[in-house]
């Protein structure tokens, strides 16, 4: 290479009198130590000593300890994050199969069969005198309660048929749905849990976990899904 093309080289511009582009280094990169700076760190702290004071061997040993822990900790850090990628990217998958499909989770709204009735599940923590099951329209407007009497705690099915109190059709719905344990104490409201059909996932930007997209429920995770129709 001639004199002339060393300090082109040093300005950066090739024989085309293009520059050449700088390589492009984050902030991240910029500010972590990686092997070679550490062995660039220790190979100064070498030269530069103190020839009257040079580094004692217990020193250099602990420096090495620490370089090769530092190490060990990128190494870890980095497959962390590529198991984490992977699980994100499997959770995605498992939740948009989910779309679709019929689930039964915790909610208030419930969705009429082909027959016109609604097949939901009370959660009762504890037994209760009576349990009492409330369908309303829309509105608010109670079409009918179904009494079950006295239950134990635990996960109670019910099915009712779209008629109200007179035994006529209520409609196509969707209907409102709750439930009261009796008590000693007074009633108490419990949860229901309904059927509903998943129209969607939504994918947070801030990479957690995917959500479902409910009719008449909103979004829910996952782990809010009890059973899959």
């Amino acid at each position: 290479m001639s004199g002339f093309d060393q300090v082109m080289s040093q300005l950066g511009i090739n024989r085309t009198g293009a520059a050449t582009a700088p390589p492009v280094t984050t902030k991240a990169d910029a500010e972590m130590l990686d092997q070679s700076a550490f062995l660039k760190l220790m190979t100064a702290q070498l030269r530069n000593q103190d020839p009257f004071k040079p580094v004692e061997n217990e020193a250099m040993v602990a420096q090495m300890a620490q370089f090769s822990s530092v190490a060990g900790i990128a190494e870890m850090n980095k497959t962390i994050k590529e198991l984490a990628s992977r699980m994100n990217n499997a959770s995605n998958a498992d939740a948009i199969g989910y779309v679709g499909k019929t689930v039964l989770t915790e909610g208030d709204v419930a969705f009429p069969n082909t027959d016109g009735g609604i097949e939901s599940v009370i959660a009762l923590d504890a037994g209760a005198s009576d349990v009492q099951f409330t369908i309303s329209d829309v509105s608010g407007n109670v079409i009918r309660t179904v009494s079950l009497g006295a239950q134990g705690a635990g996960e109670i099915p019910i099915a009712w048929d779209g008629t109200n109190e007179a035994g006529e059709s209520a409609g196509d719905g969707p209907f409102k749905v709750a439930a009261t344990a009796v008590r000693s104490d007074g009633g108490t409201a419990v949860p229901v849990l309904v059927w509903a059909p998943v129209t969607s996932v939504t994918m947070p930007p801030d990479g957690s976990a995917p959500l479902l997209n409910i009719a008449g429920l909103g979004a829910k995770p996952i782990s809010a899904v009890r059973q899959v129709g």
